[in-house]
């Protein structure tokens, strides 16, 4: 398949933050999905570069700071093409545990330059909040990422799994530039509320697992597919029942796109893509024939009538299982 070079660029939010109409999550480059390759990774985000991809996606709770220090390493050479965003608020311990989410502006300003630090660089594009802190009001950690912007140090401000309630109030204190969310054929819930408020405040919207957490890609025929290493094979949409009424979904993704001559993982993209000039989505891989597979999805246009088709044949809330165990979906939409 041919590299497109040419990606269009979208607008996040309402102060001039343009990036690619696709980004590149790099978490799994580093952990949660099974064994990586750091020399593969590495060629990945440059093959991103050169196709046209501006946008990486990072956070400091990935490996523990591994995967900053891998996208740090990746692009020490070519700064000057990237918006980088990464992320902060998951607390982890020396050995990798959970140990909660933090939202106070003390915490704000430390973690902000142990980020810097470990990517080498001296400012992040876009600068989120990674899970909201109800501990914390949202007026103090968005007023101490605000302090950050003033120091230069951050160019715009993000959140990620904020509710809407909570994106008016941080939105009053500085400019959000972006909101992150699952989002995807099998994740509609940003639709019902969530989606709206974020055109209402102008924030733009940046969709991560667009791609169903590969659910949609059709590689995993059977639970038996995911290695036991991969965080996917304990989480409630790829287990026992589940995972066989959302593979009927999956199959009928895969039978459109077949008969629009595309793939699966195309089609789920062009989807999101279609879903507003707002959206972004940061399909993630540390596979150069995946990065290249989903880079096709930008030229795959979806005719009002296939739009339908697809609402019809995979509605909201037609997925089986939570998008997260009981734990996760707690620090959700705060």
């Amino acid at each position: 398949m041919s590299t497109n070079t040419s990606l269009p660029h979208r607008a996040l939010g309402r102060n001039g933050l343009n990036v690619s109409a696709l980004g590149l999550g790099c978490m799994g480059m580093s952990e949660f999905y099974g064994a990586a390759d750091d020399a593969e990774s590495i060629a990945v985000i440059h093959r991103a570069l050169d196709s046209g991809v501006n946008f990486l996606d990072t956070a400091d709770m990935y490996g523990t700071g591994r995967n900053e220090q891998l996208v740090g390493r990746a692009i020490s050479d070519r700064r000057d093409r990237v918006i980088l965003a990464t992320k902060f608020g998951n607390m982890r311990g020396p050995n990798g545990e959970f140990l909660g989410v933090n939202g106070r502006p003390e915490y704000v300003r430390q973690a902000c330059d142990a980020s810097l630090q470990r990517l080498g660089i001296d400012h992040i594009d876009l600068y989120y909040q990674h899970r909201v802190d109800p501990n914390t009001p949202i007026e103090d950690t968005i007023g101490a990422m605000a302090e950050l912007v003033t120091a230069g140090k951050v160019r715009h401000l993000g959140m990620s799994e904020a509710a809407p309630a909570t994106l008016r109030r941080a939105a009053k204190v500085h400019p959000i530039a972006a909101l992150q969310t699952e989002y995807s054929l099998w994740s509609r819930d940003p639709e019902d509320e969530i989606l709206a408020t974020c055109r209402e405040l102008g924030i733009g919207f940046v969709a991560y697992s667009p791609l169903g957490r590969g659910f949609l890609t059709g590689r995993f025929q059977s639970p038996a597919d995911i290695p036991a290493d991969d965080w996917r094979s304990r989480h409630p949409r790829f287990q026992g029942e589940n995972f066989t009424r959302n593979l009927q979904l999956a199959d009928t993704v895969k039978t459109i796109a077949t008969e629009l001559g595309c793939t699966p993982s195309q089609l789920a993209l062009a989807w999101v893509l279609a879903q507003g000039n707002d959206i972004v989505p940061i399909p993630g891989t540390k596979r150069l024939n995946y990065l290249e597979e989903n880079l096709g999805a930008a030229t795959v246009q979806l005719t009002p009538e296939t739009l339908n088709r697809i609402h019809r044949a995979f509605p909201p809330n037609a997925t089986a299982g939570t998008r997260y165990h009981e734990q996760g979906m707690k620090a959700i939409n705060l």
